[in-house]
Parts: structure tokens; sequence; C-alpha cells
């Protein structure tokens, strides 16, 4: 964080100072919500939790170093007290963005926005310091901290922004004001809390409501949903697709024989190829929205082009692909699931996996509301037109559908199985498994499929699994 002093804090939070002989002692190190990650001169952020009380830190993270912590009541050492911990963290996150000078991109979707997050976070620190969300942490607590790490050295800042419901971006909007704002698209993830599509794209559509006139809206020519949030915006707007209507554009898009997307990328300064690293025929997108971002920011298509074959993927269980010394190859793309991440996920594995045998390895996707039952039949039978191999559905009657889908589509017998937890499938999978096999694990977080995963990759690195 840029460094301010305790007294300083408190004036900009709406503070009162408790157990400090010192105000001008300053804050130099990071904020930080986890007393595990306080360094000398953090500022500890004192939450009240379902399992933990912050405040019960409070004296060991002074201890280590912390120069104070911010809390909702006294503590016993230097504090910062306030009536609202959360609002107070976001005050202080929109104090430093306004003191920054840095640009501030923002994004939002229902798929893919961690994955293009990394993306343009790994383009846009070719041309000057960038700062990032680390992971998913998208919400309100998590968004403020990813800010509030940005230094006087940070020119972009790239903030992922979440949303559960009508108003969530237009607050977090309202705490770190962008002047890029970028709307993937919109798709099925958590309509049974939203209600409905059309209200996903109520409430993904006021970050581009928050633009300013003289700040741009890069937006998904190709969905409809998104595409129209342009009515609502005063600033530049900028499309990218594959449409030919989109100012950034990909043509002649195609697969490798491993699964990476590669295609020629048109932007209106000039146009050159891209090869990515990423696995799956979605990144086309995504790497689309992140080359939109960075032109508008100054870089040319050879540059956004290059910094894009080049990249990589920051952010753990989103397809990373392990091959283990038996030739079996895992791909844990076990972070989280929706009906278009799990679509996009199979057609990856169908690609990566051709002529060898697959494996689909999946579980429940949740907050789907009316829609699971319906939403997971199609996934199960998405996998069979696919030609999936083997479909192995992990978990309750969410799982159970997914195998009726796949069982509904084709005659597949014991090519569709239902297991009922994670431990079952590890062991089915470790008694069939043969060289060669490449396996996709994927399910909403609350599963726990990672450690599907890595117990396959733990087996191979025993050698376990003989050649069948």
């Amino acid at each position: 964080m840029i460094a301010l002093s305790l007294a300083e804090i408190a004036e900009v939070v709406g503070g009162q100072t408790h157990d400090i002989p010192d105000p001008s002692v300053q804050v130099t190190g990071p904020v930080v919500r986890d007393s595990r990650e306080v360094v000398p001169g953090s500022l500890f952020v004192a939450f009240v939790g379902e399992r933990a009380d912050g405040h019960d830190y409070a004296r060991a993270v002074v201890e280590a170093g912390a120069a104070a912590v911010l809390a909702s009541r006294p503590v016993g050492v230097p504090a910062i007290v306030v009536e609202d911990v959360q609002a107070a963290l976001g005050a202080l996150a929109r104090h430093v963005v306004r003191s920054l000078g840095a640009t501030l991109v923002a994004l939002t979707g229902s798929a893919g926005k961690t994955s293009t997050k990394d993306l343009i976070a790994q383009v846009l620190r070719r041309k000057a310091p960038t700062v990032f969300t680390p992971g998913s942490l998208n919400n309100e607590i998590g968004l403020p901290l990813t800010a509030l790490s940005a230094t006087a050295e940070t020119r972009f800042l790239v903030l992922e922004m979440g949303a559960r419901g009508i108003g969530h971006i237009r607050y977090l909007a309202g705490l770190t004001p962008p002047r890029i704002g970028l709307v993937l698209n919109v798709g099925t993830a958590h309509i049974g809390e939203f209600g409905g599509r059309e209200q996903i794209a109520q409430a993904k559509g006021e970050l581009v409501e928050a633009l300013p006139e003289d700040g741009a809206a890069i937006l998904n020519a190709d969905d409809p949903l998104v595409r129209a949030m342009a009515s609502r915006t005063k600033a530049k707007v900028v499309l990218f697709g594959e449409s030919a209507e989109a100012d950034v554009r990909a043509e002649n898009v195609r697969l490798t024989d491993s699964g990476q997307p590669a295609f020629r990328l048109h932007t209106p300064s000039g146009a050159s190829d891209v090869t990515m690293r990423l696995y799956g025929e979605h990144h086309v997108s995504n790497a689309l929205a992140a080359a939109a971002v960075a032109h508008e920011l100054g870089m040319s298509a050879e540059e956004i082009a290059t910094a894009l074959s080049e990249a990589g993927s920051l952010s753990r269980w989103r397809m990373e692909v392990t091959e283990r010394p038996d030739g079996v190859t895992i791909v844990n793309d076990a972070y989280n699931a929706n009906p278009e991440s799990m679509r996009a996920a199979l057609r990856a594995l169908a690609a990566m996996g051709k002529g060898r045998r697959t494996w689909a390895v999946l579980g429940k996707m949740a907050e789907l509301g009316d829609e699971a039952l319906a939403e997971h039949d199609a996934v199960g039978r998405l996998a069979v037109r696919l030609n999936v191999s083997k479909l192995v559905a992990v978990g309750g009657i969410e799982a159970s559908w997914l195998q009726l889908g796949a069982y509904n589509e084709g005659s597949w017998g014991e090519e569709s199985v239902h297991v009922s937890d994670a431990q079952a499938a590890v062991d089915l999978l470790r008694s069939e498994l043969r060289p060669g096999d490449v396996v996709l694990v994927k399910a909403s977080r609350s599963v726990g499929l990672e450690g599907v995963a890595q117990a396959l990759l733990e087996t191979g690195a025993e050698g376990e699994v003989a050649a069948r």
C-alpha cells in the first residue's frame, strides 16, 4: 500500500485511534485479513467470521510487526476502531485508488473472469507495473484488499468483480472506480440467485454504467446481452469477438494437436498471429477481451500477440494440465463450475484427447435453482456427443442427473457411472486408468474434486498404475 500514517487512515475511514502512542507511525506493509500474512508495517483488518473472530488475533499480529489493527472494538493494542470494518476497508481502498494515478481496469462476466484477468495482467505488465486480483478474490472484501496492494509505482490495476445480485457490481465500482470496464458474457452461473439471464445482464451491466465519459466499455460482440449494454454507457464502446463487426477479432481459429488455440488477431492498429499455451477454444474469447483492453491502453498488435502466446495460467485448479510419468494426463479444472465453463472444459477434453481414451470426472454445478436438473442433464448429454470415453459423475442428486443425461443420450452402459464421493472416484480411476488416458476433473468448488486430481497425480508419481 502507499504509505499512510495511522492518523491519516483514521481520518479516511472515520475511526477513532485507541492505544496508539504515536499516530504518525506509518503503515508501509500490506493490508491483510489473515494473521499469517502479517509482516512489519502491516495493517491487520479484524473481521468477525462464522468460525473465527479476527479481534482475537490482535495482540499476536502486533507482536508480529503489524502497525495497528482495523477493528470494531478496542483490542488492547494499537487499533483504529470503526463501526463497520468492511465499510472502512472500502473507504480506505477508495482513497488509495484515487491517490494512485493508475489506470483501473475492471472486468466481470458469468464465466472466464479469472482466466481473462490473468491474461490481461500478463499482457499489461509488459508495458508497466501492474497489480491484479489474486485468484478470484472478487467480492466486497477481496477487491479492496487487492486495490490496497497497489503502490506508487503501479500504473495498471486490474480488478475482477463478481456479483450474486443486483447492486453488487455498482457497489464494487463505487469503491474502485474503473476507467476501462470489460464484460465477458452473460451465462447461467448463479441463475438460481438472480432469477434469470436478463437479471444477470442487468447486474453485469452496472459496470459499464459506472464508467466515465472518457473511459472505455469493452463488450463481447458475440453475446447479444452484452452487446446491448452499449446503450447503458456514455463511454467509448470497443467490441471484441469473432464477429466481423468486432473492433478486435479473431480469424482462422483452430486448435493445435494438443488442444491449444491458435488464431490471427486483428486490431484497429494491425494484425498478428497467436498460439496460446492454454488449453481449449474458449480461451480465444478470453484472449480477445485481453487484447481489446491492451489495445485501448496503447499496445500494438504484435506486442499483444507475443504476450498472449507466452501467457500461462496464474490461478490454481483452472485447466491445469499435468502429464504423469506413465503417460496419463490430468486436467485439473476443479476450482469451480457452471454450465458454460463445464461445456468449454468438455470441448477442451475432446480436443486434447483425440486418438486417446478420455475421462470426464464431473460433479455438481451449484446455484442453478430451477434450472439445475436440465443443466446437469445437458452436460451429461454433451459428454456423449463429444465422444468422451468415460463419464464418472461424483456426488449426490446432481451427479445422478449428469449420469442419467449421458445414459439417455446414448447406449453407454458401463461408459457412464455414478459414484458416491471423491474417494470412490479415486478408487475407480486407480483401477481403470491406463497410459495415454486424459482425465478432466471439474465441479463447483464445494464438491472439492481438486482432491481427486491431486490423488491421481500422487498415484502416478508413485508408479502404482500398471500398464494394461
